[in-house]
Formats: structure tokens, sequence, C-alpha cells
């Protein structure tokens, strides 16, 4: 499987321009973010966006797929021409010209043939991969089966797209008291609002917006020990303000004393529905929002009153 355009991918930065189909070229980029969830071989799409912060797991369905390649003569020129087809015309002349053979009788005739790649980033790309043909003629108009899809499509932006990683700041910030109130807000999400492209130049595009939506707060236990109000959370929980009511975070109704590490794990998960614009294509499903949960230790403690029982009832 020589001669094919090979790019690797990682999202989500944007590539320089890739070089025609088939060309024997090799580009790669580093993501600055924390996690990778996408990473093209031997393939054309171009994958952008916002850098920085996690994906959530998601992994592509099908790790392995056809992209349109090369016209029959581009083909014919690749495989026929150069440093590798003259090493097999020394090797077995006949056996060379029957293996060009193929991409002769192609020419004049309107498709393309289309070549494999994979989401290297997944444990199942390559056995995928090595499943699919070295290449096949598909006629225009006409997507073979494995062929690369809208909907694919956008489920590599999916496994591209990371979210922040907030800071959880509460108040009280360094310990927590039974029947206090603990505020719980994040700081450190930025804008809101991330997006990744995925795009096979001159097929088809697809554009994921995520925008963060509102939070969720688990205080690490039961609703015997802590209540929870999130009724003014938001999309990123309310500021502690002196004097202000208190509408987001947590009151934690026992001491945490008898708790691993006398602590309670407070998570808070923020929440980012995603949305598909797709050009060339529609995609008929919606993907489930982003989840990111960050944790925060809260120990909380008992406040011990002093009683001065009254003159005369000191049981002296």
């Amino acid at each position: 499987m020589k001669a094919w355009l090979a790019a690797l991918l990682v999202a989500p930065l944007l590539l320089d321009p890739i070089p025609g189909p088939g060309e024997n070229t090799t580009q790669e980029k580093e993501q600055t973010g924390n996690t990778v969830g996408w990473r093209g071989k031997h393939t054309s799409i171009r994958v952008s966006g916002d850098v920085g912060g996690s994906g959530d797991g998601y992994r592509i369905p099908q790790p392995c797929w056809y992209e349109p390649g090369p016209t029959p003569e581009e083909m014919l020129r690749q495989r026929g021409e150069g440093r590798d087809a003259a090493n097999r015309a020394r090797i077995d002349e006949e056996s060379h010209q029957a293996f060009i053979q193929q991409f002769k009788d192609k020419l004049g005739q309107d498709g393309r043939w289309w070549l494999p790649a994979l989401n290297e980033a997944d444990p199942n790309g390559v056995a995928c991969w090595t499943d699919l043909e070295q290449f096949i003629f598909v006629p225009t108009g006409t997507t073979p089966p494995a062929g690369l899809t809208i909907e694919q499509l956008a489920q590599i932006a999916r496994a591209a797209l990371t979210v922040p990683e907030p800071a959880v700041k509460l108040n009280p910030d360094a310990k927590s008291y039974v029947n206090l109130p603990t505020w719980v807000w994040l700081e450190g999400v930025g804008e809101p609002r991330r997006t990744v492209t995925a795009e096979l130049p001159g097929v088809m595009s697809v554009t994921l917006v995520a925008t963060l939506e509102n939070i969720e707060i688990d205080p690490g236990t039961t609703g015997e020990r802590a209540e929870v109000t999130e009724s003014g959370c938001g999309a990123a929980g309310r500021p502690y303000t002196k004097g202000g009511e208190f509408s987001c975070g947590v009151r934690y109704l026992r001491s945490s004393i008898d708790q691993p590490r006398e602590k309670y794990t407070l998570t808070v998960t923020t929440v980012w529905p995603v949305d598909i614009q797709a050009q060339g294509g529609v995609v008929p499903f919606q993907f489930d929002p982003v989840e990111l949960e960050t944790t925060r230790d809260v120990p909380v403690g008992e406040i011990q009153s002093n009683v001065t029982p009254p003159s005369g009832q000191n049981g002296g």
C-alpha cells in the first residue's frame, strides 16, 4: 500500500494545505490540549477548531473507511511511474504490467479510486483498516460500502471536540461546617462556546458547536447527609457574595469525620449540548452533550458551642 496520501492529523489544529490525493507525503502536528480523540492516517480530512481542554472519551463507531482519491489518470501515473513502479518492473515485468492494467482499464471512466483511511487513535483502527481493500474504483455520485459519509465525518469532529477544565471554587473554601451553605462556582471556563470542524476538502464539511448550558453538583454522599441547591447555578455556578441569596451549592447535614480521609468528594459536571452544522449532507441524529467532571475535596466539621449553666446550676 504505497504512494498514498498519508496525513497525520491531531485535532483540533488546522494543518497546512494537503497535497493532491495519492502523493507520497506525511504531515504531523501535535495538539496542545490534554487529550487526543482523533488522529487520522492515510486521510485527506482536515480537523480544525478550538485548542485546549479535555474530551469526554467519545469513540468513533467505525474507526476506518474509504475516502475518494485519485482520478483514473492520476492513479495510473502514481502507480505506473516512479521508483516503486521501476522496482516492481525490475523484479517481475509481467506481474508489474498486470498490476497497472487495472488502472489503464479505468481511463476515461467517470469516477475515482477510493483509498482506505483510519482513526489511528482508536485501538481497533489498524485492524479495521487492514480488512479494507488497497483501493477500489467508484463511479461518480456513489458511495461504496464503508465509504466516508457525512455522519462519519460528524463523528470524527465529535471525537476531536474538547472543552475547558475549570477549577471548582467554594465558599467556605478550606473547610465547611454542618448546616452551613457551601457556595459552588467555576473559574477558568473562558469562552463558553467550543467549535470543531471536520472537512473533506471540496466534498463535505461538518462543524460542531458545544455551548456550556449548566452544571450538575454531586456532593459525594447521600441525600440524608447533604442537600444540593442548583436553582441559581446557571452555566457556571454562582460566586459567593456577602449577604447574597444562597442558590447554588451544598448544605452538608453530617460531618465528614467518618468518611475516607475525613472528607467528602464533591463533583461538578459541566454540561455542553452539541449542535451540528453540516454542508454536503444532512446529519439525521444528535450527539449527547459533552460532560466533563471536576472534583474537589470538602472537609465538613461540626460547630461546637460552649454552654454556661445558669448561676447556682454549675453542679458544685
